[in-house]
């Protein structure tokens, strides 16, 4: 996806910053509000006389989406899962502190901005940067902005790029973990009791469909991915228990499009003294 020249500058960069007796990969300094919270939290800022607290300092984290020089200064696009957040860095603050940053940051570096709130002359609410300082240094340059990540096939073979070029996936991960755990209390409100069942079977069974077969090499014979966790939910009300379900993986070696994939999460319950109808109405 990208030349390997590119990859040789950026590490050349990281080597540069232990030269100067700096951490490419710092840890130790922790934010103390998220870019979302210093956002609503400083909001009055921007309708002062003059729109800056001195007073008050905030330290803040994230990856370098924009990144703009300007001689002795620049402004900086910092991106974390609440929203991006502008931070202003000037020479007049961080004297040689701040070459350093013109040389070796780049978008995609993952930063800590400690500073002020202050509003620009547009009406930006932004962070005025006191402490400067690189956490993570990127190797991999991101895809470019104005393109993007268009290729359906990287954009799923690479999530973690598509997580930081497309904001709109982090949506659709975070829905998904509301609608699972909303569908675990459903069922626990309802007295069901979540359980966890083999996930390597002796023999292919609860569906009709082909197995994923693997070899466990201390008792020296095959055993099935699961195709579905029926034989074991079966056998949990039969040991007692009158309401179980699970929410797991399944694997089913088969084709695949845009409605099957080969491994993927199911909900399945059981429930004593019921019948199908009962069922059909709880769900």
């Amino acid at each position: 996806m990208f030349s390997n020249q590119y990859i040789q500058q950026r590490i050349h960069k990281a080597n540069s910053l232990r030269e100067e007796g700096k951490n490419p990969y710092k840890n130790g300094l922790k934010r103390s509000l998220t870019n979302a919270a210093f956002l609503e939290k400083y909001a009055y800022v921007k309708g002062l006389e003059e729109p800056k607290d001195k007073e008050k300092c905030e330290s803040v984290v994230g990856r370098v989406k924009l990144l703009r020089l300007m001689g002795k200064a620049c402004f900086i696009k910092v991106e974390d899962e609440s929203a991006i957040l502008q931070a202003y860095v000037s020479q007049n603050e961080l004297n040689d502190e701040f070459k350093s940053l013109k040389k070796h940051l780049e978008v995609g570096d993952i930063v800590l901005v400690k500073g002020f709130p202050f509003a620009t002359k547009t009406g930006e609410l932004s962070v005025h940067a006191l402490e400067f300082h690189i956490l993570s240094k990127t190797i991999v340059p991101l895809p470019e902005k104005f393109h993007g990540l268009s290729d359906i096939e990287l954009r799923y073979r690479q999530r973690y790029l598509d997580l930081i070029v497309n904001p709109g996936v982090k949506d659709m991960f975070k829905k998904r973990s509301l609608i699972v755990s909303s569908v675990r209390k459903f069922f626990e409100m309802e007295g069901f009791l979540e359980v966890e069942t083999p996930m390597m079977h002796p023999i292919p069974g609860g569906a009709n469909a082909r197995p994923f077969i693997t070899y466990h090499n201390a008792l020296e014979i095959e055993r099935y991915l699961r195709i579905a966790p029926e034989l074991y939910l079966k056998r949990l009300i039969v040991g007692g228990f009158e309401a179980v379900f699970e929410i797991n993986r399944n694997f089913r070696n088969e084709g695949m499009d845009h409605s099957h994939n080969p491994e993927f999460t199911m909900i399945e319950f059981y429930w004593a003294y019921h019948t199908y109808e009962d069922l059909i109405e709880l769900s």
